[in-house]
């Protein structure tokens, strides 16, 4: 029952290459930066990433993009990382774009066991009727595009589907956790960590500050420790270490 690891080193050892991983955050809120750099200081390489985003040059997983870590990522936003899409237009990267909510659907209806389900998000699109650019070819052609998906009308009106997504590790960042892996997240930090958290057949989350067993109130709780198979308790300074994208002060 007592899932706390010694480090993030430990905790992401055994992520091989090419491996799946489903990662929290949203911009650098959330992100878990610790386990990226863990991995990152591996060499663990050719990982398929699913996030809402790729971090942005030099943070969150930039990291991994920048040092060419990454040969697929499953998201909805670009950002402004100019790596990222200089990869992807340049046929390094391959990049599946797919609407945010229903990137959010996808990550929680795989981890409830919900194979797949029908949404109205896309229909007469491209993320219905295939032809997105998945990969580029040096010379700028379409390399691999995204298929056809089903469609199907319910009450008169048509829904594509749209599968749900598991990985087999999973990367997350928590405001505070206990010895059996219950998470709890703060504010904006309860992005797409408790829906990448569930996706994950291995979780691994970093937590701020640790608790006993027994702290954390049942009615908290974001994410049950059944979900969760190794903790990382966060040093003060990595706890404190919260970039923020783009700071905005009154003059």
């Amino acid at each position: 029952m007592n899932k706390v690891r010694a480090g993030a080193a430990e905790a992401v050892a055994d992520i091989p290459d090419g491996a799946s991983l489903a990662v929290g955050g949203f911009g650098l809120s959330g992100v878990p930066e610790v386990l990226i750099r863990a991995l990152h200081e591996r060499g663990t390489t050719g990982l398929k990433v699913v996030s809402n985003n790729c971090g942005v040059d030099g943070r969150g997983l930039g990291i991994l993009l920048s040092a060419g870590r990454i040969a697929r990522v499953t998201g909805s936003y670009v950002g402004e990382n100019k790596e990222f899409a200089r990869q992807y237009l340049g046929g390094e990267l391959e990049v599946e774009l797919t609407p945010q909510g229903t990137l959010a659907e996808r990550l929680r209806a795989g981890g409830a066991g919900i194979p797949a389900f029908y949404t109205p998000a896309g229909v007469g699109t491209q993320v219905a009727n295939g032809g997105l650019p998945w990969r580029y070819a040096p010379d700028g052609t379409v390399a691999v595009a995204s298929p056809r998906k089903e469609t199907r009308d319910f009450a008169g009106r048509p829904y594509v589907l749209e599968h749900g997504i598991t990985t087999d590790f999973a990367l997350v960042r928590a405001w505070r956790g206990d010895h059996h892996g219950n998470l709890v997240f703060r504010r904006a930090a309860a992005n797409f960590n408790p829906l990448a958290a569930m996706a994950g057949r291995v979780t691994v989350a970093e937590v701020e500050e640790l608790v006993e067993p027994g702290a954390l109130r049942p009615d908290e709780i974001h994410v049950p420790g059944i979900y969760v198979q190794r903790v990382v308790a966060l040093t003060a300074g990595q706890a404190a270490d919260k970039p923020i994208e783009k700071r905005t002060v009154r003059p």
